[in-house]
């Protein structure tokens, strides 16, 4: 065998030793760095999914624009009910208007539930129809529709009882989802429940056609009102462009790769102190201190790319639990946060391997050799 030949195989010895010698420690560096992808993937995943998901269901009601007061949030569930509902009827008269439906979005805190209290007439017109699986419109004040996702995940009938917002609810039919809301209460009843009466959060909004031209008439009617169109809307609702959640996601993505860095640092340090004759016996068989510095980083790239398939694992498992354990809960994963939570594993391991790199670099092999 060669002197590189003899070199090689030691490399390749020595990669696989600490993995296989020490199996709880590598065990839990993987687990550590799986934890760095999982957190990165799970918490991005699961607010654009949310976002990305609240979009459609505004897109399903079927209208172009909406109205809301100044300076309302593009998440309807923090909207004050401070819209005149007879505003609803104002904007009916223009010639572009075809369609409107004021809306109150009621956020149930005890069910963490938003609620759209609708005038039925005018919504059903609005969405083209309700699709109902079961049951029919309610025909009472103290009855609810619920789509057909929210009666699955928590196993609701027509006839059932709920309670929303401190009150109990009949069940009287069980819609298709995408229409805005979960739940679906009758307008009055909504806002009596939450001291908003004759107002209203927003109101949608369906033109003839032109909906530019529609709301330059709208603006022209409700100066300082926000009036969007839907088409604008599903681009904002986009957790990259939400200010909103930017700090939450650098702090997650801050959190994963620290704790990976310090963890390999750990790891790294602690497996040259104990193989340090080892790294003199491959300096002594003629290594260079670049030699002995990419073994360290490819040893720790392997726990990286083990950690990373551990991660990926994990996240694809934990969503395939929540469609089927809470269907109302979407986790978006795409390639590119694949690509950037795997490249952040890597940086974060080889941060934490750079100092015990360079430190067994620096090993004397004649001192390596009587180290005891």
């Amino acid at each position: 065998m060669s002197a590189g030949a003899a070199r090689g195989f030691s490399y390749r010895q020595f990669l696989w030793a600490n993995l296989w010698t020490r199996p709880v420690r590598s065990a839990l560096t993987i687990t550590a760095i799986a934890l760095q992808v999982f957190l990165v993937l799970f918490i991005v995943g699961l607010s654009s999914g949310v976002v990305r998901e609240w979009g459609k269901r505004v897109e399903g009601v079927g209208a172009d624009l909406f109205v809301q007061p100044p300076n309302a949030s593009i998440f309807f569930a923090f909207s004050k009910a401070v819209m005149e509902e007879t505003l609803a009827d104002r904007l009916l008269e223009l010639p572009d208007v075809a369609q409107v439906a004021p809306v109150l979005v009621v956020n149930d805190t005890a069910g963490l539930s938003v609620i759209y209290g609708i005038d039925y007439a005018s919504f059903h017109r609005l969405s083209h129809g309700f699709e109902f699986l079961a049951g029919g419109p309610f025909q009472a004040a103290d009855e609810v529709l619920v789509d057909d996702i929210r009666a699955r995940a928590s196993g609701l009938r027509v006839g059932d009882s709920i309670s929303l917002l401190g009150q109990t609810f009949r069940i009287a039919g069980i819609v298709r989802h995408g229409k805005g809301a979960r739940y679906f209460l009758p307008l009055r009843t909504a806002q009596q429940l939450v001291g908003a009466q004759d107002h209203v959060s927003l109101i949608y909004i369906r033109s003839h056609g032109d909906t530019e031209a529609t709301r330059a008439a709208i603006q022209a009617l409700l100066p300082g009102y926000t009036v969007r169109s839907v088409a604008e809307y599903m681009t904002l609702m986009n957790s990259e462009n939400l200010p909103e959640l930017q700090p939450f996601i650098h702090s997650i993505v801050g959190l994963g790769v620290a704790v990976s860095f310090l963890v390999v640092l750990l790891t790294m340090h602690t497996l040259v102190l104990e193989r340090t004759r080892e790294i003199g016996i491959l300096k002594a068989m003629g290594s260079s201190k670049r030699s002995v510095v990419g073994l360290i980083l490819s040893e720790t790239l392997l726990l990286a790319a083990l950690g990373s398939v551990l991660g990926l694992f994990g996240t694809y498992a934990v969503r395939a639990i929540l469609a089927q354990t809470n269907p109302t809960l979407t986790v978006l994963i795409d390639f590119p946060w694949i690509l950037r939570s795997v490249l952040l594993a890597a940086l974060g391991a080889t941060a934490g391997a750079l100092y015990p790199a360079w430190r067994a670099a620096g090993f004397d092999p004649v001192d390596a050799l009587a180290y005891e």
